[in-house]
């Protein structure tokens, strides 16, 4: 979602190591921008490639991921369909690989990510599990290191263009400022997004994504204080410039940031949830 903001949140890169692999999704959309990016890293001469986020359950995009075996593991960022929807179909074209995620549900084979310490990988590759909920409580990212280059890739944390939804009620919105906080850290690495370009550094871009989500809460106080009284009314008023066709994107963050604000909600006998004052 990218709400008042459409371009990258920093440059994006010149170029990316030789060891990654960009295939991009046949799913092109509002709110997935040129579709979900599925990440290659293998290193040169490796035998075996390490996938990240498989993507839908398309089938020439998961053969065209297949065609890049043998694969060592695929990796899931987060559990929404449009990066785990292909991950069963994409297992068996590899031969049963371990399809390992933070969320049980869609990890296959394997144990669920929960350690963010020790760095795991091999096949050339060092891989460190970031854990960074918010868009949705299971968000991770993975810091990959190879020689002395080094990227992460952020899921839908952190976009190659736009700004992201904080997925409320799943995600939550002080978590993601956390988030951003911890990725804020790795200055001058490039960030592989779930969806659209590859960023120059990833450091940059948390921190204008810091920005971003305080200047809306500003908005939000704001239109509170102005007399909205349902988050519905809220969206209206902060984000009147973006298709009305994606407020229900919107009205994802706008709860996450009235929760993370201390707005209670209750129901009203209408049926529609009103505000009430911290």
């Amino acid at each position: 979602m990218g709400g008042h903001v459409t371009g990258a949140a920093a440059a994006l890169a010149d170029e990316l190591p030789g060891w990654v692999t960009l295939l991009r999704a046949p799913n092109p959309g509002p709110m997935t921008l040129d579709g979900t990016n599925t990440w290659v890293l293998r290193v040169p001469g490796g035998e075996y490639a390490v996938v990240v986020d498989p993507g839908p359950a398309d089938e020439e995009h998961l053969a065209a991921i297949a065609a890049h075996g043998p694969v060592g593991f695929v990796l899931i960022t987060h559990r929404h369909p449009d990066h785990t929807e292909g991950s069963a179909r994409l297992r068996d074209l590899l031969g049963g690989v371990h399809v390992l995620a933070a969320d049980p549900a869609h990890t296959i084979g394997g144990e669920p990510l929960t350690d963010a310490g020790e760095p795991f990988g091999g096949f050339g590759l060092k891989i460190h599990l970031l854990n960074t909920p918010g868009h949705t409580a299971d968000s991770v990212c993975f810091l990959v290191e190879h020689g002395d280059e080094r990227v992460v890739l952020t899921g839908d944390t952190i976009l190659g263009r736009g700004t992201t939804v904080v997925a409320h009620p799943d995600g939550h919105l002080g978590d993601y400022l956390t988030s951003l906080e911890l990725l804020s850290t790795y200055r001058g690495i490039p960030a592989l997004p779930g969806h659209g370009p590859a960023l120059a550094d990833c450091g940059a871009a948390a921190e204008f994504y810091l920005a971003h989500r305080r200047a809306r809460l500003d908005q939000v106080r704001q239109a509170v204080a102005e007399g909205a009284t349902t988050a519905p009314e809220v969206v209206a008023r902060v984000y009147a410039d973006v298709d009305r066709s994606l407020w229900w994107a919107a009205e994802w963050s706008v709860r996450a940031q009235l929760e993370y604000l201390g707005f209670a909600s209750r129901e009203s006998g209408t049926g529609v949830t009103e505000l009430e004052q911290p």
